[in-house]
């Protein structure tokens, strides 16, 4: 059964098919780990190409891909941290690094968990008014000064082993503000990594590092929701393909991200975001987005 609604849950993404939420896929896997906000562009693209929007709960279990993505890409840092960490708490180390930064991970996670769940009834909703176009527009030209400002006022000089507990409650903070749909969770992070003064690739290595508790559980919540809300064999299948192709180029998309940072700086992504932001403000007062 290919439906838009199950039990008050957007489940749009059925009605495409397979061969548009690979589409989907390859925009979500690119956009979810590059500042762009992966929200913007399950909207714009369905929204220009006459699609119906996938829906919320696509764009979260989609972030398991990102999840594959970001633990096979910096496996020796996620397994040295899972490692050392426990290692340390069998010592009973509370001092060791590995276990602080599993801590600061931790304290990280409690902003956006906390908001998460204050905000479900609307994130979740059939045709929320959050994830209206006009909304998404103007968080991306917001989250386009800041990282411009953040570009223009940070130092560029500390490095991951520099953080402090402090840092991971300010980046865990900025993280929250991802679950208003343009921000962008991976967009919000490393501008507030680089407002700390974390050189680019150092910010973006800390941002994917910490949001790894936040990718997994909204995944895996959005999957035992889908499964509450019914969704037969066929939505489950659809939405397989659409994990599979979005797993793949979430991996190209840290590798061109690290690679951008390094030999550029966030600038493209300033200028992007503020382009994509003024095309959905334009578009919706304009009539020619919807």
């Amino acid at each position: 059964m290919a439906a838009e609604c199950m039990n008050g849950f957007d489940t749009g993404f059925v009605s495409l098919g397979y061969a548009k939420v690979a589409v989907l896929g390859v925009v979500q896997g690119i956009t979810e780990l590059m500042p762009i906000s992966s929200t913007a562009h399950m909207r714009l693209v369905p929204a220009v190409l006459g699609w119906r929007d996938p829906g919320s709960a696509f764009s979260a279990a989609m972030q398991l891909a990102a999840l594959a993505a970001v633990v096979s890409y910096f496996w020796s840092d996620v397994r040295g941290l899972v490692a050392g960490s426990l290692s340390a708490a069998v010592r009973r180390d509370w001092r060791d690094r590995h276990f602080q930064f599993a801590l600061a991970i931790v304290l990280g996670t409690i902003p956006i968990v906390v908001f998460g769940k204050l905000l479900e009834p609307v994130l979740n909703a059939c045709n929320s008014p959050i994830r209206a176009l006009v909304v998404i527009g103007w968080a991306s030209l917001a989250m386009s000064l800041l990282l411009a400002l953040a570009e223009i006022t940070a130092r560029h000089k500390r490095m991951m082993e520099d953080w402090t507990l402090r840092d991971a409650l300010l980046v865990g903070i900025a993280q929250a503000g991802a679950l208003i749909p343009g921000v962008s969770r991976s967009g919000s992070t490393l501008t507030a990594a680089l407002f700390l003064g974390f050189k680019r690739a150092e910010a973006a290595r800390f941002s994917f590092l910490l949001g790894l508790p936040a990718i997994t559980g909204a995944g895996l919540v959005e999957l035992f929701k889908l499964r509450h809300a019914g969704l037969d064999a066929h939505g489950w299948s659809v939405l397989a393909v659409g994990l599979v192709v979005a797993s793949i180029s979430a991996f190209a998309a840290i590798w061109s991200l690290l690679r951008i940072l390094e030999r550029f700086s966030a600038w493209p992504f300033v200028v992007y975001r503020a382009l994509m932001g003024l095309l959905l403000v334009s578009g919706v007062y304009l009539g020619w987005l919807s």
